[in-house]
């Protein structure tokens, strides 16, 4: 399968150098969720420069620490749970003037050995249906967490900040989704941003096969390895099907899950969406 090869280093390192993606030196995968356009509010954008998503932190430099200040992120919410930062051994970074936020979609209970087993299993398959019904967990689990997340966004418009969990995959995408699905955002723009985490991904690439290649799973099965690589924008769309159809879409969604009012959401909506100009609309910003 063509999506399971490495990608071109040039083609790589030329949209890394472009929005969405943002330089931040230590950390991959960032992106900026800004610029995106409202179907449902025409001539509004979602905020650029508010809402960033990555993979994990813990790996910042000096130079990515001053990166924080100047890109103006005061907050960051840490998706991961306990077990897995343990596991790996990547607790969040200390960056002066930043508050961490911890908001683990699964609990520790949930990284059960038998747990791990299944979720792996599902993610070497590759398949959407494999990928639906660990979506669903995510969804299941991840109502409180996603709350806090969206809480922010209602109380604190001008308070930009980060989310992230190992990858910046799947947790992280599907309350990235979320997000820009309550701003209107259609859905074929949300899976195009979901795709790019497989470009946001590649500078990593070595270090996360080695790390999946000490799992018994996939030490023995390279392409189930390199199916955790797969970020395909029919993945995303199946997932935006499945929230209208199980969850009663998003804002059915993060009412019975993370417990919010029409009210809120309204507030989360407008606080989400900027007029369009120029600039925000081709996200030029590197």
């Amino acid at each position: 399968m063509s999506d399971l090869e490495p990608l071109d280093p040039q083609f790589v390192q030329e949209q890394l150098s472009r929005l969405p993606f943002v330089a931040i030196p230590g950390v991959i995968n960032v992106r900026d969720l800004g610029g995106l356009s409202s179907h449902l509010f025409p001539n509004l954008v979602t905020k650029p420069e508010y809402i960033y998503r990555s993979a994990e932190l813990s790996g910042v430099t000096d130079e990515g620490k001053i990166r924080f200040k100047e890109l103006g992120i005061t907050q960051v919410f840490d998706l991961r749970s306990d077990t897995e930062i343990a596991k790996y051994n990547t607790p969040g970074p200390d960056i002066e003037g930043v508050e961490f936020t911890h908001v683990p979609v699964f609990k520790k209970e949930d990284y059960s050995p038998e747990m791990m087993a299944k979720r792996y299993h599902l993610y070497a398959s590759g398949k959407t249906e494999a990928f639906m019904e660990l979506y669903s967990q995510i969804l299941d689990h991840g109502g409180p967490a996603f709350g806090t997340i969206l809480r922010h966004v209602r109380d604190k418009p001008t308070v930009p900040f980060i989310l992230h969990c190992t990858a910046g995959k799947d947790r992280t995408g599907v309350i990235a989704a979320i997000l820009l699905k309550l701003a209107g955002v259609n859905n074929d723009a949300i899976a195009k941003d979901y795709a790019l985490t497989r470009v946001g991904r590649e500078p990593a690439r070595a270090m996360i096969i080695e790390r999946l290649s000490k799992e018994p799973l996939f030490a023995s099965n390279n392409e189930a390895a390199l199916n955790m690589f797969t970020c395909r924008d029919t993945t995303m769309t199946a997932f935006l099907d499945l929230m209208d159809e199980k969850y009663s879409g998003v804002e059915g969604y993060v009412k019975q899950f993370a417990g919010l009012s029409d009210e809120d959401i309204s507030t989360i909506r407008q606080n989400l969406l900027v007029p369009a100009t120029a600039e925000s609309s081709v996200r030029s910003k590197a």
